[in-house]
């Protein structure tokens, strides 16, 4: 375990930091004890109620369990942790994990669809203009990383009409873990983005309450560009 003495003016910050890089990253174990209390404030040169409060926000990520009387024992992060997680895999010391990348690629190709269904269905008041003012301005945006911000923000609109409290946290997350690779993402998403027509198209089945149009006009507009992205990950994964 490399801790490491902290800056005191991000303190419980950076000891919550330290903790939870060594468990995504594997060196502390599911199943590991931490160092007591005492022992962490020692190393990490700060206070124990520093510490205490930094096990406290790792408890609650449901990286550790806190056994009063007990040692704090490091839990299997793939079992207990929640979305909140998937920006800090997706991109761990610089390096993509394309294991993370992969799996978002397949929940975005299949929740876009599924939330474009529910919009159709539930279709609220005021949703067609949201989506045609951002399909406008990816139309007439010519940056290629403007444009995946401006199809963001139609998704997001889609989000909003499907009215689903589970597929909006996803989404968020999602979102997160996705933006910043956006500059990186620029020329292989730029078939989809250019693609006006077909987020018209998934506009209007959702305008005319067509939720199997809907659905069918999401995957479509989505596929190609997974499917690309999906073989660069394949490619990158086989070099050395």
């Amino acid at each position: 375990m490399a801790l490491q003495p902290v800056n005191r003016r991000s303190v419980p910050e950076d000891v919550f930091e330290q903790i939870l890089a060594d468990v995504l990253s594997g060196e502390m174990r599911p199943g590991e004890p931490l160092p007591s209390e005492r022992r962490l404030a020692e190393v990490l040169g700060v206070s124990r109620p520093a510490v205490r409060e930094a096990l406290k926000r790792v408890a609650a990520a449901g990286l550790v369990e806190v056994r009063q009387g007990d040692a704090t024992t490091v839990r299997d992060f793939r079992r207990h942790a929640g979305l909140d997680l998937l920006p800090r895999l997706l991109l761990r010391d610089g390096k993509l994990d394309v294991a993370v990348a992969r799996s978002i690629l397949e929940a975005r190709l299949h929740n876009g669809p599924k939330v474009a269904e529910l919009a159709a269905t539930r279709r609220p008041p005021g949703l067609r203009e949201l989506l045609d003012e951002s399909i406008r301005k990816l139309q007439l945006d010519a940056d290629p990383v403007e444009q995946q911000r401006h199809a963001l923000t139609f998704w997001d609109h889609v989000v909003d009409g499907a009215d689903s409290i589970a597929f909006r946290l996803m989404f968020n997350t999602l979102r997160a873990a996705y933006e910043p690779a956006l500059p990186a993402l620029a020329t292989m998403m730029a078939a989809e983005v250019g693609r006006v027509e077909a987020y018209r198209s998934v506009a209007r089945a959702i305008d005319v309450a067509d939720p199997a149009a809907a659905e069918t006009a999401a995957r479509e507009l989505l596929e190609p560009a997974t499917a690309a992205l999906m073989t660069a990950l394949n490619i990158l994964e086989g070099q050395p």
